[in-house]
């Protein structure tokens, strides 16, 4: 099992290559950009990932995964993946399920910076 820290570091060397590979403070962690999309939150309480909603079935049906509620919502195309799931292995592997799907959303510009 990998901490929040630990976690933070394999989803990032599993990115590297990936794209525009951008990191956010959000979720309570680090929530982890590619081209402008989300695709993984790392945090004390698991690896968020966005499979899309073709695969959100499938998705479920790995080891440790759950829908991601928001608000009282079933979020699909988001499934959480608990702690004692998530190895550096099994994290590296729900990244390179997410990516398809992330790496065919249309890039985002990055967000202009306003000056304080």
């Amino acid at each position: 099992m990998l901490d929040a820290s630990e976690l933070a570091n394999v989803v990032r060397e599993t990115l590297r290559g990936s794209g525009a590979v951008r990191e956010v403070k959000m979720f309570g962690g680090i929530g982890f950009m590619v081209n402008g999309n989300l695709i993984a939150g790392a945090s004390k309480r698991g690896l968020l990932v966005r499979v899309g909603e073709e695969r959100h079935g499938k998705a479920l049906k790995r080891s440790g995964a759950r829908s991601m509620i928001m608000r009282g919502r079933t979020m699909t195309g988001f499934v959480y993946v608990d702690p004692p799931a998530l190895t550096a292995r099994t994290t590296a592997a729900w990244i390179a399920f997410a990516l398809p799907h992330v790496l065919s959303l249309p890039r985002k510009a990055g967000r202009a910076r306003r000056k304080k």
